[in-house]
């Protein structure tokens, strides 16, 4: 009883080609065929397009350093005081 014997296999073929016609069996592994292909390029392409990244200049929640702190523009108020 353990596994199917030659014969066994080439009924199962013979009964899946009628079934589905050597036209459709033909085209479906040709779609897998493509499809590995395009999952193959698409994962050569993403390693091409990593590009180093810079790191933070600013984390949120922390003060900023002195030499990368914006300039501060004087307000209407403070510019009347001044004059």
């Amino acid at each position: 009883m353990g596994s199917f014997s030659l014969m066994h296999w080439v009924i199962v073929l013979l009964v899946v080609m009628l079934l589905f016609g050597g036209g459709r069996i033909s085209g479906l592994m040709g779609d897998v065929a493509k499809g590995i292909k395009s999952f193959k390029k698409g994962m050569a392409d993403d390693d091409d397009d990593v590009a180093p990244t810079k790191p933070a200049t600013r984390i949120e929640g922390h003060r900023v350093p002195e030499q990368d702190a914006p300039t501060a523009t004087p307000s209407a108020s403070e510019e009347k005081t001044k004059a």
